[in-house]
């Protein structure tokens, strides 16, 4: 019987599994999908999240940004990190280098379903694995999740999806660019010193293509560029979870519930829970993990709801730009408590 089981070789699930295998566990991952995994992101890593993968000895290649600048129409305001930059990353680079990790410490990767979760006292058994737990990082829409009823529902609002593509063109700033509009956001991160990826967030339906409309300062800028991959879609982005713990299977990353991709924090959030859930298992204490995995989010799912909640409000949306521009220093203190 191996120690850990993780469901998911996304950036959760490979982040547990290479924290689990250094604190010497006996760790093996399932993921049905061939590697490298991709995903409709925003590819922008923050600092502390990069400093984390440093650690785990993950090695990436991307493109550094110093900041964060919002956008409207006619305005447009700068937060510049002060700890360190962040790093632009493609999707696909960042899973390799997860894999490459994973491979460095001999972790089982296997191609295969987790399927049925059985459990007892002492141990739980899925995709033919019988293990002293389960970590569940198999993403939004998790099954494992939805098998357990660790689902929650809540009050009915706007189901807000993401659109991602990138274009060729040399990056105009070395800042992560977010831009306002009535349709929602669109995020512009440097991937590299020929690339930029533009992931787009609305209630809307739409293409990509159509969506940019509504961002006519963006639209300018690409004009002249080719997309130089194809559109990827994700949602509904908010998911409600009850808890994230039911005997000895634990939830992590998107899989343990999701506010919204605002803030991009979706990366750091889930290697500080990781580190959270490999502590609890180590010490034999899985009840341990819901209260780990409130504290170590809690900062980021407040601000997170907190800017959701303008955004969705027709009277307060148009003004988040101007707000940040006349309070630059609150902007930026928020932004580098987030980094």
């Amino acid at each position: 019987m191996i120690d850990l089981l993780v469901a998911g070789a996304g950036p959760a699930g490979a982040a547990t599994a290479i924290r689990a295998a250094m604190a010497g566990l006996d760790v093996v991952v399932v993921e049905p999908r061939e590697a490298p995994i991709d995903k409709a992101c925003g590819e922008g890593i923050a600092h502390s999240a990069v400093e984390y993968l440093a650690r785990l000895g993950v090695e990436l290649t991307g493109r550094p940004f110093y900041g964060i600048r919002y956008l409207d129409g006619s305005r447009c305001v700068d937060a510049r990190f002060r700890a360190g930059p962040g790093l632009g990353v493609r999707r696909t680079e960042l899973q390799r280098g997860l894999h490459d990790r994973l491979a460095a410490l001999g972790v089982p990767v296997l191609r295969e379903r987790v399927g049925t979760v059985r459990q007892s006292a002492e141990a739980v058994t899925a995709a033919g694995i019988t293990a002293r737990y389960l970590a569940a990082a198999d993403g939004l829409h998790s099954p494992v999740r939805r098998q357990l009823g660790l689902g929650a529902t809540g009050r009915p609002g706007e189901v807000r999806r993401g659109l991602r593509q990138h274009y060729a063109i040399k990056p105009w700033t070395d800042l992560v660019e977010v831009y306002w509009s009535s349709l929602g956001e669109a995020y512009v991160t440097p991937v590299s010193s020929s690339t930029v990826g533009v992931a787009v967030l609305t209630a809307e339906r739409g293409s990509l293509a159509a969506h940019l409309q509504a961002f006519p300062r963006l639209q300018a800028r690409l004009e002249e560029a080719s997309a130089v991959s194809g559109v990827l879609g994700a949602g509904p982005l908010r998911q409600r979870v009850r808890r994230r713990v039911a005997g000895r299977v634990l939830l992590v990353g998107d899989s343990a519930g999701y506010v919204d991709a605002l803030t991009g924090e979706g990366i750091a959030v889930a290697l500080r829970t990781s580190a959270e859930l490999v502590r609890c298992v180590a010490a034999d204490r899985p009840e341990d993990y819901e209260a780990a995995w409130r504290r170590v989010s809690r900062e980021c799912r407040l601000l997170t709801a907190s800017l959701l909640w303008a955004r969705n409000r027709s009277l307060l949306a148009p003004r988040i730009v101007p707000a940040a521009a006349a309070l630059p220093g609150v902007y930026g203190a928020i932004v580098n408590r987030l980094a």
